[in-house]
This record gives C-alpha cells, structure tokens and sequence, in this order.
C-alpha cells in the first residue's frame, strides 16, 4: 500500500478534508501544514486566531466556541474543528515530520515549493524517492470539499498503479483530463 502525506498551510482545511476522506476509504495517510503557525480566520481580517502546531483540535474548539460561539459556527469553523478532532488529536507540522511518504500531495503551490525546499535541504540520507504533486485547492469549506474528493480520485488512481515511477505520467494526464480544474505539479524528491 502507498504511504501518503497531504500538506496545506495550517493543517486545519484542505489537508484535513483530504485526511479524512482518505482515511475513511482505507488509505495510509497524514496530514500536515508547511505555515510556521496555525492561522485561522478572526472577528475581523487582521484579527486572526493564531496558535502553534500542536494545539489539539479539541482546545481550539472550546475556546472559539467560548469566545464567539455564533460567529464560528457561522463561517464554518466549529464543524472544520470538529472534523478535525474526530481524525487526528491536532494540527503537525511539515518541517518537524521524520516519517518517509511514496506520495506527497500538497494543496497549493506554495506548500508544494516548501515541501520541495525541505526535502532538499534534508538530504538524501534514505536515498528514498517521493513523488510530490500539487492539487491546486482554493482555502474555503467547499473547495476543500471538491478538492478532498478530486485528491481522493488522484490517490485511486495511483493505487491502481503496479509501478507509480513508470506510470505517474498517464496518472497526471488522466487525472488532468478528468479535473481540468485542478492542475497538477509533479515532481521527484529524495528522503
């Protein structure tokens, strides 16, 4: 089976709904976010909650719920944390992570750049290939929800595969074919 990990920024939307809808169809898969904290949207733009890689889903739940609990449920962020503390016990991040994937999927470009850089500056230690792809997923509820499943159709697609080196190209062309929203990136790296 292959072992995948899905990046976004806080590890909070995008990864965890493809988290979660990979995981409830059997797949070996983690989550994470590239950002170097966890940022969520606030009363107002330049107000956000901010916490670190590490508090529980279930903590940040409470105390939104505690400080606005109309607001959050509102913009959708009580039912994200509550999906979230159902899949995992909190947000990891990225760069602290020393587990070896056969697929990273990201969910922007600027996650994909950060998991490339880092595992350039890692080294090739394991002398270990990964395929590292961008789904290019828009960070609002239903977005991630269309994206969850197109990356769920992504990682079908490879599992199908007996040989995900020789294959990948005919993977990305079907999946480009089939998700004409949804470009991919597609790059080798090293563990």
């Amino acid at each position: 089976m292959v072992k995948y990990a899905v990046i976004c920024a806080s590890n909070q939307n995008r990864s965890m709904e493809a988290h979660n809808v990979l995981s409830k169809k059997g797949f070996d898969v983690s989550s994470y976010g590239t950002g170097s904290m966890v940022r969520l949207p606030g009363p107002a733009i330049d107000k956000p909650n901010i916490y670190p890689f590490g508090t529980p889903y279930d903590r940040v739940y409470q105390e939104l719920k505690q400080k606005d609990s109309q607001l959050y449920t509102q913009n959708g962020l009580l039912s994200m944390l509550d999906r979230n503390r159902k899949v995992k016990e909190a947000p990891q991040r990225w760069q602290e992570s020393h587990e070896i994937y056969d697929v990273i999927i990201t969910c922007e470009e600027r996650c994909f750049d950060a998991v490339v850089e880092d595992l350039s500056n890692r080294g090739q230690g394991f002398n270990t290939s990964t395929h590292v792809l961008n789904v290019d997923i828009k960070d609002n509820h239903e977005d991630a929800l269309l994206g969850g499943r197109a990356i769920l159709q992504l990682a079908q697609m490879i599992e199908q595969s007996t040989d995900i080196d020789a294959d990948i190209g005919s993977i990305i062309d079907t999946f480009a074919a089939k998700n004409p929203n949804y470009p991919l990136l597609h790059t080798i790296a090293y563990f």
